[in-house]
């Protein structure tokens, strides 16, 4: 069994209060390190903190630059997963029908709040010479959505662009940049829901179009998370790394 040891490291997580988020939180823990987890979901955020003796919490919104600059920029983080996102309650309907608002909520949740993490570490990084930036994308993010939702295969795959780009100008400070694509995993009650919109024909066809036979779990998103992370990930940089089960998004 590979393990990895970060005693003596900070991370930051993003989205950490449940799902992916709080599976990357456990994983790094686990590891050594201090671990600082951000969400604006605070009774959650607690909840994940009394199983986690030492976690540090940040109950913050993301979207709001000003705060993130505020809070983010003085921890010195040396790696840093943004694992906040997701549909934000929506479902898919005709893009005739989206509003303004609809769409922007999606993109404030994925990549705006990634934009404004990256903005307030990366100074000190850059200072250090060194840091891992992970990002947690979607095999939405490199095909059409299951979900339907125009916004969030979109908002994903700028997302993808936003860490292969990032990647190319920090990698001269000794920084990486990657990202971690899911498939679908049932992390929370939007994707519970699509979950069960499927129907047991739809969730068995689903099952069998996946080599491994199985939805994945958020500690196999960890198990990634904490590899690209590591010593050994050091030449890696601009990557899409999908865990989805299939050789396929």
């Amino acid at each position: 069994m590979i393990s990895f040891d970060y005693t003596g490291q900070t991370v930051l997580v993003t989205g950490a209060a449940r799902g992916i988020g709080a599976a990357i939180t456990a994983e790094f823990m686990a590891a050594g390190a201090t671990v600082i987890a951000a969400d604006i979901l605070g009774d959650e955020l607690a909840a994940l903190a009394k199983t986690h003796a030492g976690l540090q919490t940040e109950v913050i919104d993301l979207g709001d630059f000003s705060a993130v600059k505020e809070r983010f920029a003085n921890l010195a983080p040396d790696i840093v997963i943004t694992a906040a996102g997701g549909v934000r309650g929506q479902s898919a309907k005709p893009l005739d029908e989206v509003t303004d608002a609809e769409w922007l909520s999606i993109y404030d949740g994925n990549v705006m709040s990634v934009l404004h993490t990256m903005r307030a570490v990366i100074p000190a990084m850059k200072a250090r010479g060194s840091g891992r930036i992970i990002t947690i994308s979607s095999g939405a993010g490199l095909k059409p959505s299951l979900t339907g939702i125009q916004s969030y295969c979109s908002a994903k795959h700028g997302l993808i662009g936003l860490t292969r780009q990032m990647s190319l100008e920090l990698g001269p400070f000794g920084i990486t940049v990657n990202s971690v694509a899911p498939g679908f995993l049932r992390t929370s009650p939007d994707y519970e829901r699509q979950w069960a919109g499927y129907g047991a024909e739809g969730q068995k066809r689903m099952l069998s179009n996946i080599a491994m036979r199985r939805l994945g779990d958020p500690s196999d998103i960890a198990a990634a998370c904490a590899f690209l992370a590591s010593d050994r990930a050091g030449l890696i940089t601009g990557q899409v790394l999908p865990v989805t089960g299939h050789p396929f998004p």
